[in-house]
């Protein structure tokens, strides 16, 4: 049977939204109504501007999952986002039950559809986190790097980001990983180029990665690698988007990470916060700061539509991955390569 999925593959837009949403306690029927009636509102939006793109993912969290559908109802992989607390760096766990991530050419779509959930909100929960991104030159963060370079696309992109027969009553579904990093400009712009250059493990100006023999072991690139027992690249899909308000001084980059299995996205995070080895942590963390931390599941627009939560049997769910570094998708390890994830 064909599924309709969210999409979650999409071309790089100028213009995003991200909501992190909590849901109050006994206002589970009216949210799960409300879920329902998200790909109409999409629609009725989108079909104003034809030409803009607008493109909305709904994402749901564990807890929320739970309170709406029952527990033995989890998708395979879903659960709390763990926090990750390395020797100098943590990635915290914050608080969400929905995101909503909206994509466009322009912002004012975005902001419609965003106006039109908030006022479904009312009295069903609060928006927790709110970010307004936008594209920046040559598809660059604000450090001035070029960002998701390595991103797959085609086959590789679906088979990255899409649930398959693992997990086959979700099928057509995807995991996504959400946090908002703040840069500290100030200590960025004070090293030169070429240091720059060995945070990220590219050149700056033409994006090219460094060879393997000068790369540092700590390179934003270096950590973000990892395989199988294959030997074959685990992958995630990217899109990332800058943010920042220029009257308190604040900027940074929305991270947000899709995947078939959010333990591939917990591994780049694991090696980038501990290190591997551990103590070889990524340096982009000295400039950049993690304030947020959450994982949802992105089910398919049929599921959204006319919910059908199947129960499972009595076998445990796969824990999720612990904060020290240890290993919940098999035996994975990371080989530097020519091919980076930036």
């Amino acid at each position: 049977m064909h599924v309709v999925t969210q999409q979650v593959i999409a071309p790089p837009a100028r213009a995003g939204m991200f909501l992190v949403i909590t849901v109050d306690e006994g206002a589970e029927d009216a949210a799960a109504a409300l879920l329902t009636e998200i790909s109409g509102l999409t629609r009725s939006v989108a079909f104003r501007v034809p030409d803009d793109g607008l493109n909305c993912v709904i994402g749901i969290g564990a807890h929320l999952w739970d309170r709406l559908y029952g527990e033995d109802t989890r998708p395979l992989h879903l659960h709390p986002f763990q926090e990750i607390r390395g020797a100098k760096h943590t990635a915290p766990a914050t608080e969400g039950d929905l995101l909503v991530h909206l994509r466009c050419r322009e912002m004012g779509p975005c902001f419609e559809l965003a106006r039109i959930i908030a006022r479904r909100l009312v009295g069903i929960g609060q928006v927790v986190d709110e970010v307004h991104g936008f594209k920046f030159f040559d598809e660059r963060d604000l450090l001035g790097f070029v960002d998701g370079t390595e991103n797959p696309e085609g086959d590789a992109a679906v088979a990255a980001v899409t649930v398959g027969e693992e997990d086959p009553a979700y099928a057509g579904g995807s995991y996504v990983i959400v946090q908002k990093y703040l840069h500290d400009m100030t200590s960025w712009d004070a090293l030169s180029v070429e240091e720059q250059e060995r945070v990220i493990g590219r050149s700056k100006l033409d994006d090219i990665e460094m060879a393997d023999d000068v790369k540092p072991a700590n390179a934003h690139i270096t950590l973000n690698v990892i395989e199988d027992d294959e030997g074959n690249q685990l992958q995630i899909l990217r899109d990332n988007m800058p943010f920042g308000e220029v009257g308190d001084g604040t900027s940074g980059t929305y991270f947000i990470g899709y995947a078939a299995d959010p333990g591939v996205t917990e591994r780049m995070l694991r090696n980038m916060f501990i290190g591997d080895p551990p103590g070889t942590y990524d340096r982009i963390l000295d400039f950049s700061v993690a304030h947020t931390g959450a994982l949802f599941f992105t089910p398919s627009i049929d599921f959204l539509d006319d919910p059908h939560p199947v129960a499972r049997d009595a076998t445990p769910a796969p824990d999720p991955a612990p904060s020290d570094g240890s290993l919940r998708i098999g035996s994975l390890h990371r080989r530097t390569r020519e091919r980076g994830t930036r």
